[in-house]
């Protein structure tokens, strides 16, 4: 694909991936079909864009930077279906997109700097996702699939794993983006699956995790004060003395839905706010 004379702006987090060898490896890893709704987040200059709308026939993109949007509506005319959305990812309404379709297929390259609360927003749509393919700082896609008593577990690998299965496909070096981030980037692939145990009241259960990772040094029964009651704690099964990083997803789970029977609940506690 081309350059164009567009310079990559920080401010948007752009790093635009140039490398064919990894571009080919993506659209492998995604597969995709003349029957799949898909959705690309921060299309860039059109490096996975055109390829995919090619194979799909079909695409709605969701670009923040108005001046690439004539670049990848020139590029992809003779190729298929774009449906363009300038504006921001965090603000897109991913239950309101291809009202024809079930199921959603999620692709991008996501800017670093908003990874995190963008991964969040659009686990709010996962039960319309089939599944998500995503570049991303590599350490960001660590923290994701990280199992209890790793120095990484937290609360993005319990909100994400409670919601999806979580696999890394292959890491993609530096030089294969212009210009070159500082930091190794991952392609992930999550799948949106019932969760082994469903969180009752999923605000309550967020909440906990966010709170119980809020200082992750310290034990359970001081991160969780004024929240859940210690006595309850262990009525659960749960040791007040442990760290948050212990404590498994289906352990959150079990914790917010004690919490949420108003079992375990510490007087004055605001879990449902």
């Amino acid at each position: 694909m081309a350059h164009t004379s567009h310079r990559p702006r920080k401010r948007f987090g752009q790093n635009f991936l140039h490398d064919n060898s990894v571009i080919d490896r993506i659209i492998a890893a995604i597969r995709p079909q003349p029957a799949d709704c898909l959705v690309e987040i921060g299309p860039g200059q059109g490096a996975l864009t055109f390829p995919l709308l090619e194979r799909a026939g079909r695409l709605v993109a969701i670009e923040m930077d108005r001046d690439l949007i004539p670049t990848l509506q020139a590029g992809a005319e003779p190729l298929g279906q774009l449906e363009l959305h300038q504006g921001d990812a965090l603000d897109f309404d991913f239950n309101a997109v291809r009202p024809d379709c079930d199921q959603l297929r999620i692709v991008g390259n996501l800017p670093y700097n908003i990874s995190t609360p963008l991964l969040f927003h659009i686990l709010a749509s996962a039960p319309r996702i089939r599944d998500m393919h995503f570049m991303l700082q590599r350490e960001v896609v660590e923290r994701m699939r990280a199992q209890p008593g790793s120095k990484v577990y937290g609360r993005l690998s319990v909100m994400i794993q409670y919601h999806c299965a979580v696999e890394r496909l292959f890491l993609v070096h530096p030089g294969a983006f212009f210009p070159p981030p500082k930091v190794e980037s991952a392609i992930v692939r999550l799948r949106p699956q019932p969760p082994e145990t469903r969180a009752r009241d999923p605000q309550v259960f967020a909440r906990i995790v966010a709170q119980a990772f809020s200082q992750r040094r310290k034990t359970l029964r001081n991160t969780l004060r004024g929240v859940v009651d210690p006595a309850g704690m262990e009525q659960a099964g749960i040791n007040p003395g442990q760290r948050p990083e212990q404590l498994s997803v289906a352990d959150f789970v079990t914790l917010a839905n004690t919490a949420a029977d108003g079992n375990i609940l510490a007087a004055g506690n605001t879990a449902r706010t």
